[in-house]
């Protein structure tokens, strides 16, 4: 019996050693890793997968983003993004991957917003620290951050969209489906290649009002 679990013990230490070294290679931290694990094995067909472009007709609707303080913008909705492609990024300011992923976020800012492309950082805090609006307003400027960012002090957002981990990004369609979700950092061509595909759609055929 002892023998058991000394071994049940070590199994669990070399999973445990295995799911932070995935983590840290992968830009997803073990949280992001468990999480998508996790993801897989209880959603069924029903989620978005990671890194998987997907067809316009198994796109689900995106949920709305909740009331929250905005910077370097007025609020915006979904609605008011129709006919755009939107990115929204999860991440908090003290969060290291997160950071690492803002220079890939400002380039696109930079060189798809006037092509259709509106990037919404929605701020989620990790601990109670970065709940500060003056904290975060700093941040936000130190870093260069020129795009709409939101707070999302209470999850609202975050439980809405089923967020697990930091950062998470989804990329919308014109119509706001989504159609691209990525966990942690990387993947930076490859997301930049959905963009690119997605403004590149044709617009949603516009509804005339009778």
């Amino acid at each position: 019996m002892h023998r058991q679990s000394v071994i049940f013990a070590s199994l669990v230490i070399i999973v445990a050693v295995v799911i932070v070294a995935a983590g840290y290679v992968t830009g997803a931290g073990p949280l992001g890793v468990l999480s998508n694990s996790i993801s897989r094995l209880t959603s069924g067909g029903g989620m978005i997968p990671s890194r998987t472009l997907t067809e316009e007709s198994k796109a689900p609707a995106a949920p709305e983003i909740s009331n929250g303080l905005w910077i370097n913008s007025q609020p915006l909705t979904l609605k008011s993004l129709h006919r755009r492609v939107a990115l929204i990024e999860f991440w908090t300011f003290a969060c290291y991957n997160c950071r690492n992923t803002v220079p890939a976020v400002k380039k696109w800012d930079a060189q798809y917003r006037e092509k259709g492309l509106t990037i919404i950082g929605v701020h989620t805090p990790e601990s109670d620290l970065e709940r500060s609006e003056a904290d975060l307003r700093r941040e936000v400027a130190g870093l260069g951050i020129k795009y709409p960012v939101v707070t999302d002090n209470d999850y609202s957002t975050w439980k809405a969209y089923g967020v697990e981990a930091w950062p998470t990004l989804f990329l919308l369609d014109k119509q706001g489906r989504v159609r691209w979700r990525h966990v942690g950092e990387g993947y930076y061509e490859e997301t930049e290649e959905v963009i690119k595909k997605l403004l590149a759609e044709a617009e949603p055929a516009h509804t005339a009002t009778p």
